[in-house]
């Protein structure tokens, strides 16, 4: 009985200094609160997106999207049209207003199989650090710049001229650069900011000094080369689509029954020019001009259904043209595939 007694006690005893070092230990941590556990995470400023380039065979050849940067334009650049239109259509088509127009500068590399070759090369730096990324996209899409052999420009603007070279060196050393002569006889006759409107001598002399500095080691290597109407380059038939500069050529390529075109800047926004295609802009040099090419070019893309590539569409700038009615259009990219 005694013994019992005694086990008893011993038990209870040591349930309860068991208890009171629980107690104890717990009381070490602090308490959470709910809020603690359901606080919000802090935003992570946005980063740049994955790598931009896309891939996408038309026939047997191989088109690699290259992202040069996204520009914001002011809505005061498009002609015939108020600021308050255009952000009626950029409502109408859900697009950010928040900076303004958005647009892509886009390249393009085509491998036909033959020949390794580049529509356009963006503008590096020389319209600021928040673009000039076509070299690292080049290269992250598994090719190299020595690779090219043929760089097609549809016209000389620093956003298509400038990526081929940085600090008077050639970022393609094996390429050869083919632009219109029209479009060469524009931006490299001394004579020409004469002829111009004093408003517009500025910056004419200001565009040839990129174009000057982005040509100049291909001219020392003899591969600075022009072409005329009805020639063909590695190819690329070469298409007059001028109107935004003099010499503006777009280029097309058949293979295996498919047609795709490499437009240039026959237009610059997505939402503003395919609702309102009669509206021009700002960088159009002969502005009627290029409104009636786009009229054209547009009608014959949506009747026929050529794939097109464009420098200045939403990356990757790859898709066809839709018209319901002939008068306004609609841009249909690509499907992504992986």
């Amino acid at each position: 009985m005694v013994k019992k007694f005694f086990s008893n006690k011993f038990n209870d005893s040591m349930k309860k200094t068991a208890l009171l070092l629980s107690v104890s230990f717990l009381s070490s941590f602090p308490l959470i609160s709910h809020a603690e556990t359901s606080k919000i995470l802090p935003i992570i400023e946005q980063q740049k997106q994955v790598a931009g380039y896309y891939q996408h065979q038309v026939g047997d050849v191989q088109i690699t999207a290259l992202l040069d940067g996204t520009n914001f334009m002011s809505p005061s650049l498009f002609k015939d049209i108020s600021p308050q239109q255009v952000q009626q259509i950029l409502k109408k088509y859900y697009a950010d207003q928040d900076k303004g127009v958005q647009t892509s500068i886009n390249a393009f590399l085509v491998n036909t199989g033959k020949s390794l070759v580049l529509v356009d090369s963006g503008a590096a730096s020389c319209f600021g650090a928040h673009l000039g990324s076509i070299l690292k996209n080049l290269e992250a899409s598994g090719y190299k710049p020595e690779q090219v052999d043929t760089i097609l420009l549809t016209h000389l603007h620093p956003d298509h001229v400038c990526g081929i070279s940085k600090d008077g060196v050639a970022n393609f050393p094996n390429a050869t650069v083919y632009v219109s002569s029209d479009e060469a006889n524009y931006w490299l006759d001394p004579k020409q900011a004469a002829k111009l409107p004093k408003d517009k001598q500025a910056g004419y002399e200001g565009t040839v000094k990129h174009i000057k500095q982005a040509i100049a080691p291909y001219q020392a290597q003899q591969r600075f080369k022009t072409y005329k109407l009805g020639d063909e380059i590695q190819g690329f038939k070469v298409i007059n689509t001028a109107g935004h500069t003099p010499g503006h050529f777009s280029y097309e390529l058949k293979t295996k029954g498919e047609s795709v075109v490499f437009i240039g800047d026959i237009v610059h926004s997505h939402t503003v020019q395919f609702d309102q295609p009669k509206t021009a802009i700002e960088y159009d040099i002969d502005p009627k001009q290029a409104v009636a090419t786009r009229l054209k070019q547009f009608a014959d893309f949506a009747k026929n259904g050529q794939t097109i590539a464009a420098p200045h569409l939403p990356f990757p700038g790859i898709g066809h043209i839709y018209s319901a009615d002939g008068k306004s259009y609609q841009w249909i990219p690509v499907h992504f595939k992986d």
